[in-house]
Order: structure tokens, then sequence, then C-alpha cells
């Protein structure tokens, strides 16, 4: 029987060379297998992982037998040399399809269609107008519920994110003293949401678009110590600033692509891929674009540029610095046996390359001067470096028709969307909360029963690794405005360090942990025995830092002031 397969490379190469147009791929027995290696997107390899599929070309009936261990296989490249990168890990689609049971699908689909019917069917518009907070409180919970167990329900957390969204203001519109009051929320509503989605589009394309011509590249090959030690502080730092910059996710999956180029499969690669997770949430944490969360403050007015970055600097550094000096004294980062591998790349990046990571990371850094200069939100500072790289890119691969994924048009058909999908949903949903003043009550039932504002922000960062830190913060920013809290307290700047932070405590707590996980296939319990002690120790040193900062007036250096803009808003 002929077979034609397919690899589909799963590994990130933002930081590594390309991986070659064609490889070989045998399997022990020695039976030929003909393969061509077709690269995802770069911001979606690290969520397929690698995919190995073969078609039969046979007209025989005859059943595909089960697939091997992947163990079985090897990646070769076409010098014959097998890449211990590479593994396969899901089953062919011939199995697949001969083992496919669509009775799991059905009744799902009927257990949906009963609860949509039973839901209409119990919601009147009388009940909904006299119980309007009861009635939004369950669809929140059980859209949440649906979004925490996405895995186990195989559900999209975008889609019920935003199907919860439009239920929560078709109650709002029920129970509202008008329709018109319902409308009116809404389209304020979407008009702050709006704001940070476009910031996170335009954002998530140019970094896109830089790690298309490898741009971090330059970063990345300039690490050069062996030493697991110092390597493992070293991993830890430069992630940190690239994170200040870049996204954490974006930051974790350049990094753990580095790792798996310095050091072969082993415990303390682990190891060195959970100090990326907890250094990309530390060093998100300090700047107004290094995390969502800090980007969602900054753009609402909570915080400004220049007091985060001189009251959160000393926090996230030691959050991070405890951390990787605890694990300095473990087994693995003090093994004698561990050895580095080879294989990065010499080579140099092309003046072309060079131009768009210069204007790239411009683009990202010029967003607060920007909003300084002219008062505008920050999302048009992100669209105006949005487009000058989409002309730069278009005028020098112009022609080129080899080049054009290298484009803004291919980029943007790679970024994350069901990930901005999934922001919007839950921005609108904690939106029709406020509006209904359910947050406001929950704020108030917090002051009264836990009156320090220092614990219900350590309270958030808590809660944040086992719940995504998004809706937390949405929520937070619902609850208290700025005359409970003005712009830039103490209260604000907690909640940034506290919900960047604390997601890394656990795996499952951020982005970055779960793109770790996927990657290096790490299971949840073992971050949890290895790691998640760690975290809390730098996560309660950081808090710990922050507190003792404040009441001592510690900070950066005042003459950062004295950048030009920078001490604007």
């Amino acid at each position: 029987m002929a077979l034609s397969c397919c690899l589909l490379a799963g590994t990130r190469a933002a930081a590594s060379p390309s991986f070659p147009s064609s490889a070989a791929i045998r399997r022990r027995e020695h039976r030929p297998l003909t393969v061509s290696v077709v690269p995802l997107s770069p911001s979606q390899q690290w969520r397929h992982g690698l995919r190995f599929c073969c078609a039969s070309t046979s007209s025989s009936p005859t059943p595909p037998a089960p697939p091997e261990e992947p163990d079985d296989y090897e990646l070769l490249d076409t010098t014959g040399n097998c890449d211990p990168l590479c593994s396969v890990d899901e089953v062919s689609s011939q199995y697949f399809e001969a083992n496919y049971k669509p009775k799991n699908d059905l009744l799902k689909a009927l257990t949906i269609i009963g609860a949509a019917l039973a839901g209409a069917a119990a919601i009147n518009h009388s009940w909904v107008a006299a119980n309007q907070d009861i009635a939004m409180v369950l669809v929140f919970a059980i859209g949440y519920a649906g979004i925490i167990f996405e895995e186990s329900l195989a559900f999209n957390k975008s889609g019920v994110a935003l199907l919860m969204a439009v239920c929560l203001w078709v109650i709002r519109s029920i129970g509202a003293p008008s329709t018109d009051v319902a409308v009116q929320e809404l389209s304020q509503t979407t008009s702050e949401v709006s704001e940070i989605v476009f910031f996170l589009l335009g954002a998530m394309t140019i970094v896109e678009i830089v790690d298309a011509h490898q741009g971090f590249k330059l970063v990345t090959d300039n690490i050069s110590t062996r030493n697991p030690k110092t390597l493992l502080w070293v991993i830890g730092i430069v992630t940190f600033f690239v994170s200040s910059i870049l996204d954490n996710l974006t930051s974790t999956i350049v990094m753990v692509s580095l790792l798996r180029k310095l050091v072969p499969p082993s415990e303390y690669r682990k190891l060195l891929g959970a100090v990326v997770v907890i250094a990309a949430n530390a060093g998100g944490a300090w700047t107004p674009i290094g995390d969502v969360t800090t980007t969602m403050l900054w753009i609402h007015g909570q915080i400004t540029t220049l007091k985060i970055m001189q009251g959160l600097f000393i926090p996230s550094a030691v959050s991070l610095a405890v951390p990787l000096a605890l694990m300095s004294l473990t087994s693995e980062a003090n093994g004698s046996s561990q050895k580095s591998s080879n294989l990065l790349s010499s080579e140099q990046m092309a003046p072309r390359e060079q131009l768009v990571l210069g204007v790239g990371v411009g683009a990202l850094v010029f967003v607060p001067i920007f909003k300084a200069l002219t008062g505008l939100p920050p999302f048009m500072g992100m669209l105006l470096g949005l487009g000058i790289l989409w002309i730069l890119t278009d005028a020098i691969h112009y022609g080129d028709s080899e080049r054009q994924r290298l484009k803004v048009p291919q980029a943007l058909s790679r970024i994350d969307t069901q990930g901005i999908l999934f922001f919007l949903g839950i921005l609108l949903s904690i939106g029709s909360l406020e509006s209904a003043g359910i947050l406001r009550q929950l704020a108030n039932y917090l002051d009264a029963n836990i009156p320090n504002a220092d614990l219900i922000a350590s309270a958030i960062g808590v809660a944040s690794a086992i719940i995504d830190n998004v809706p937390l913060v949405a929520a937070t920013m619902g609850m208290y405005d700025l005359t409970s809290f003005p712009q830039d307290s103490d209260f604000w700047q907690l909640v940034a360090f506290c919900a960047g932070t604390g997601g890394s405590m656990l795996i499952i707590g951020s982005a970055a942990g779960v793109a770790f996980m996927g990657m290096e296939k790490v299971d949840f319990f073992w971050y949890f025995r290895k790691v998640s002690g760690f975290a809390l120790a730098g996560y309660a040193a950081g808090i710990i830092s922050y507190l003792a900062a404040q009441n001592l007036h510690l900070s950066l250096p005042s003459s950062l002031a004295e950048i030009p803009f920078i001490s604007g808003p």
C-alpha cells in the first residue's frame, strides 16, 4: 500500500532557523515513506504540536492498523541526521476515521439543544425583569464554567465567551428601565472594549511581522553560555526584559523555542521552561504594553506609564530573582552531566530583517510617547505603527512573489484571532455586569468584609492562578472606579502586579504557562511539584517588596522622568 504523508511542524521558528523544506521519515523497520514539511504560521505553531497524518492511496478497503508509538518514528533531515526536537504525538487520520464514533457528538448536540430549549422556556420577560441580577449571575457562572472546563467539554472558550456576552446583554435589555438605556450602556461598553481589541490586533500583527522576518534571532543567538546555573539566570533575565516589550505569550514561545536548540530533552530543560513562564509573567507586569491586564488598566486610565514602571520594576524583579535563586539550588541546575546542544545558527540577519526589527520594536515603544504627545488613545499609536510597517513591508518586498508571506495581509491570517474574540466576549460580559450594578454590589461586600485593599489585590493574584486574569482585572475595574482609588494609587499598581505574576503559581494560570505546557508536553502535576512553590515564594516576596518600597519611598530613579514625553499619562 502506497502512502503519502504530511508532517506539520509545531515548533515555533521565531528563534531558530527555518525547518528544512523537505525531510525523510523512516520507521525503525526501514519501510520508506515520502514526506514533505509544511511549516505552520508562527502564531499558531505551539498550539498544534506536531501532526503526523497519512492518507492511503490504495484502492483496497483494508482498514488501517492503529498507529505505532511516537518512538517508532524518527525525523530525518535531507542529510539523514535525526532532529531530536521532533516527535509524533497524534494519531493518523486513517485511524481516526476508522474509529470515529459520531454518537458522542450527537449526544453533545442534543444536550446543547435541550439546554437552549429549557433556558428559553424558563426565562421570560416578567421573571427577568424582577430577577435580573440572579439571571445574569447564573448565565455568567454557567458561561465561565464552560470557559474553565474548555478542554473537558471540547468547546472553544472564544465561542463560549461570545455566547455568554450576547445572553447577558439580552437579559440586561429586558431588565433595564428601557431598551434605550440598555442600548446606550452597550454603546459605551463597546467603545471602551474596542480600544483594547484594536490595540491587541495591532500589537499582535506587528509582533507577527517581526517574527516572520526572524527578528528575534538577534536576541536569542547572542546567548552563548552553556553553564547550567548561569544559563538559568541568563534565560530568566532575557525573558524578563523581552516580555516587557512583547506580550508574555509571544515571549514564552520565542524563548522555549530557543531552549529546544540549546538544551536536549531533560528535566533541566523543563526547569528552564518554567523559568521562562515565571520571567515572562513578571516582565509583563511592570510596563503598560507587557501584559494584556496592564494594557487594560493603562488604556482605561487606572495607571500611567512612568508610575507603573517606577512602582513595579523592583517588585517584578524580586518576584523573578527569588525563584531563580531557589531553583539554582536544585539538583537539575547543579547537575554536572548537563550538555548543551550546538544547534544554534550563526547566520547573520539580512539588512531587510534588521530594518523590520527596528521599525517593529520602535513602533511598540513609541505608543506611550504618541499618547503623551497627542492625548489620543493608545490604540491609535499602535495602528500608526502598524500602518508604517505595512507600507514598509510592501515596499521592500515589492515584486517578490516568494516573500508574500512576510507582508501584513498574510500576517493578519496568522495572528491569534480567536484569542482576540475571547477578550471581546469577556470584556462585553463584564461590561453588562457593571451596567447592571452587580460589580458595585460585589465591591461593597468586599469592602465590608475585607477592609484592607492590599489583601483584596493579593487575593486577585491568587485567584488568577486558577481563573483567567483578564476577566478578574476587568471585574476589578468595574467594581472600583477612579473615585474609589485614584489614578496610580497603590491599589491599582498592586492589582497590575498581582494579576500579572499570580498566574505563575499554576501552569494553567497564564497564557505563558499554557503555551509552555503545550510545547514541552509538561504535566500539570510536574509543574505543581517542581515549580509552584518557587513561584509562590516569588509572588509573596514581590508583594512584600512593593509594600516596603512604598513605605520607604523606593522606586526607579526619578531621573527617568527626564526621558522625553515618557512622564506623560
